[in-house]
């Protein structure tokens, strides 16, 4: 096909819509972090280097291939933390337990909390945020979290609405870092999360909700986070974090997402 002086065929076309897929994807990962304005920088340069070359600049063409090499690998090390990402993403994506295509065939996988249990840590989270106590509740999935386990107190107790309370009362020992539940059971509590440096959030928000975002980001566990502050709810899966949810709408989204394998869309999600 000819558009003017250019001449296309359908392997440019197919190029044009990867390289469009390839930076949204890019896009994606580094969207509302201090990253994506190293990325915006670094494209309008790329897009300078273009037009230079086209210009037959020789100088000035040679001064940009050299930023640009050394610059490719700046980008490795300011981006490591998206690459990390994108490579999590990529490896969850083709688990067999994780592709909604694959299981059909396959078969779920074992569910690591049942509705009564559920129902437990649904009502323990609404006491502690009527107490304007603080509480992370990290709830395993599929992806093993023996390392992050292994950072805290071993509990290995059933899980029960009292406990809860008693673990996140500002008396207790317990009450600081994270309880992990696995298997059915409350596994450990005072375990460290990975924390998300690089996404901005609101300033009512502070270390809990952080964590809760870098544990979304490494595993695809489900991590119910309770301010301090203001007694509010939020939920943490896959990279996002959907504030201000009543008991109700948290029960909701976190059967839909640990039963049904539902990602919620943070434009339906809202506070009854």
């Amino acid at each position: 096909m000819d558009i003017g002086f250019l001449k296309i065929n359908w392997t440019d076309v197919l190029d044009i819509l990867l390289v469009s897929l390839l930076l949204y994807q890019v896009y994606f990962l580094v969207r509302g972090s201090i990253a994506s304005r190293v990325f915006a920088g670094y494209m309008l340069v790329y897009v300078f280097y273009l037009i230079v070359k086209a210009l037959d600049l020789n100088l000035m063409t040679a001064i940009l291939q050299y930023f640009m090499g050394v610059g490719a690998i700046a980008l490795i090390v300011i981006f490591q933390q998206e690459i990390r990402r994108f490579l999590i993403l990529l490896g969850r994506s083709a688990t067999i337990t994780n592709s909604k295509f694959l299981s059909r065939f396959f078969g779920h996988a074992v569910k690591n909390i049942e509705h009564e249990n559920l129902a437990q840590i649904i009502d323990a989270a609404r006491s502690i945020a009527s107490d304007f106590n603080g509480a992370l509740i990290v709830l395993r999935k599929q992806d093993e979290l023996t390392q992050y386990v292994e950072t805290g107190v071993l509990l290995d107790a059933h899980i029960s609405k009292p406990l809860l309370i008693s673990i996140f009362s500002q008396y207790s020992a317990l009450n600081e870092g994270a309880v992990i539940i696995s298997d059915g059971k409350i596994v450990a509590a005072r375990c460290v999360l990975p924390v998300n440096e690089e996404v901005e959030v609101p300033v009512s928000m502070g270390f809990r909700h952080r964590a809760a975002l870098g544990m979304s980001e490494s595993t695809d566990a489900a991590t119910i986070v309770i301010s301090e502050q203001t007694g509010r709810i939020s939920l943490a899966v896959h990279s996002e974090l959907y504030t201000n949810l009543s008991s109700k709408k948290l029960a909701e989204v976190l059967s839909a997402y640990l039963y049904d394998d539902v990602v919620p869309e943070k434009d339906t999600i809202s506070s009854d």
